[in-house]
C-alpha cells in the first residue's frame, strides 16, 4: 500500500437497510419483493419501519396503517418480533468485531468501526469497506449501506448517498467540500432547533459555518457546539466510544385503552409495568430508591416522584407505590398511558446490618426463582395473577439498545 492510499483516519458506518422489515421478508420467503409495513403487534396502527417496495408508494415511518392502505392497498402487515430483531442484530455485532475491536454500535441496526490502524492488514478504505458488507452479509444474510471517510458525521452522511446496498467514499481531505453546499440539518445531530439558532448568524448551509467563530455554537451549547462547528467541516472530533455507561433510568410506560376509567385496568397496568422495572433492574444488578410515577388524563400527567428509604428492585415493592400513588391522586378521570421509572439506579451494595433482612432474602429468593423461569420459558411465564390481564401488546426494542451490558433490552 503507497502512502497516498493510507488515510490518516478511516471510520466506517454501517446502516442497515430497513432492517425488521428485510428480517421479515428474510424470514418468509413469499414476503420477498412485496410491500411490507412492521407494526408493534398485530395490533399495532403505526408503521415502526417498512420494506423499500412499500417505500415507493410514499409509506413512512410514523404512519398510520390507516392512512398507508390508501397509498398502497396490497400493504402486507407484519407484527414486530423484538427478540427476533435483537439477536441478528447481536450477531452482525460479533462479526464486525472480528475486524476491529474499535466499534461502536450506534443504534440496533447501525455501529460505527475505526479500521485505521487495519489499513495495512486489510487494503485500502474500499477494499476494508467492501469487507464489511461482506461480513454482515455473510453474518445474517441481509443488506446494509456503507459510509466510508475520516470522520463519523461525515461517514454517516455518506452510508445515506446509496441505498438500499450501497458502498460511498468520502475521502478526508474532500469531506468539507462535499459537505459544503449541504443544509445543515443533512448532518446527524442537527434538528430544526439548532438549525434556526445557526441561521439567526447566516449558517444556513454547511459551508456557511466557518463564518462564524468557534466561541458562538460553544456558548449555546457548550461541547457539543464545538463539535457542531467542526462536523460541518467534515472534521468531527468524536472518537468511536466502545464503553457503555450507565443508564440515568430505567422505566417502562404502555398506552392503556383511551379514557380509561376501570380502576383494576389501570392498577394492572401499573402492576405490569413496575414488574418489568424490577426485572430489568435485577438483571443488570441495579438497585433504585427514587422512582417516577406517571398516569396521563384528561387533563394532563398525574406524577410524583417517591424516595423510598431502602433501595429496591422488587416489583412489588414499586408496585405497592404506584398503587398509593393512584388512591391519592387520582380521582376517576377518564386515563391513557401510564409510566413508571427507576431514577438513577445503581449497583447492588451490601445491606445494612442493623435492618432485619429476613423479609427481604424471602423476596429476594421469590424473584431470583421467578426470573430464572421466565428467563427459560418467556417473559412473565411465572408472574403475579393480576397480569393475567394485562396488556397483549408485544415489546418493542428501547431507543438505548446494545448488544451487552445492561442496555440489551426490549
Amino acid at each position: 500500500m503507497t502512502l497516498q492510499q493510507t488515510w490518516p483516519k478511516v471510520i466506517i458506518l454501517v446502516d442497515m437497510n430497513c432492517f425488521f422489515a428485510q428480517i421479515e421478508q428474510l424470514d418468509n420467503p413469499l414476503l420477498q419483493n412485496r410491500p411490507v409495513a412492521v407494526t408493534n403487534g398485530h395490533q399495532g396502527t403505526t408503521i415502526i419501519t417498512s420494506s423499500y417496495e412499500a417505500r415507493a408508494f410514499g409509506i413512512k415511518t410514523g404512519m398510520r396503517l390507516k392512512e398507508a392502505r390508501l397509498l398502497c392497498p396490497d400493504l402486507i402487515q407484519a407484527a414486530s418480533r423484538p427478540n427476533r430483531y435483537a439477536g441478528i442484530s447481536t450477531t452482525i455485532m460479533a462479526a464486525l468485531e472480528s475486524i476491529t475491536p474499535d466499534l461502536e454500535v450506534y443504534s440496533v441496526d447501525e455501529a460505527f468501526l475505526d479500521v485505521t490502524h487495519c489499513q495495512s492488514l486489510l487494503g485500502t478504505p474500499l477494499e476494508i469497506g467492501q469487507l464489511v458488507k461482506d461480513t454482515v452479509s455473510k453474518a445474517s444474510g441481509l443488506t446494509c449501506s456503507i459510509g466510508v471517510s475520516g470522520d463519523k458525521t461525515t461517514a454517516k452522511y455518506a452510508a445515506k448517498l446509496k441505498k438500499p446496498d450501497g458502498l460511498t467514499i468520502i475521502e478526508p481531505w474532500r469531506s468539507e467540500a462535499v459537505l459544503a453546499p449541504l443544509h445543515v440539518t443533512a448532518l446527524s445531530g442537527i434538528n430544526k432547533g439548532t438549525a434556526a439558532f445557526f441561521a439567526q448568524y447566516g449558517v444556513i448551509n454547511c459551508g456557511d459555518m466557518k463564518k462564524i467563530p468557534i466561541s458562538i455554537p460553544a456558548k449555546r451549547f457548550g461541547n457539543l457546539g464545538r463539535r457542531l462547528w467542526l462536523m460541518a467541516q467534515g472534521k468531527d472530533p468524536e472518537l468511536i466510544i466502545t464503553t457503555v455507561k450507565d443508564p440515568k433510568t430505567i422505566g417502562h410506560g404502555k398506552v392503556m385503552p383511551p379514557q380509561t376509567r376501570d380502576l383494576s385496568t389501570i392498577l394492572t397496568y401499573f402492576q405490569h409495568m413496575s414488574e418489568k422495572v424490577g426485572s430489568r433492574l435485577r438483571k443488570h444488578a441495579f438497585k433504585a430508591s427514587s422512582f417516577f410515577i406517571g398516569l396521563k388524563t384528561e387533563q394532563g400527567w398525574l406524577k410524583s416522584k417517591i424516595k423510598l428509604k431502602q433501595a429496591t428492585n422488587d416489583g412489588h415493592v414499586i408496585f405497592t407505590q404506584c398503587r398509593q400513588f393512584v388512591m391519592t391522586h387520582w380521582q376517576g378521570q377518564g386515563a391513557w398511558q401510564i409510566q413508571v421509572t427507576a431514577l438513577n439506579p445503581h449497583h447492588e451494595q451490601q445491606g445494612d446490618l442493623f435492618i432485619d433482612n429476613h423479609l427481604s432474602d424471602k423476596r429476594q429468593q421469590l424473584n431470583h426463582a421467578m426470573d430464572e423461569i421466565n428467563q427459560r420459558y418467556g417473559e412473565f411465564t411465572l408472574a403475579p395473577s393480576r397480569l393475567l390481564n394485562k396488556s397483549v401488546m408485544p415489546n418493542v426494542i428501547a431507543p438505548s439498545w446494545k448488544p451487552t451490558g445492561h442496555r440489551k433490552t426490549i
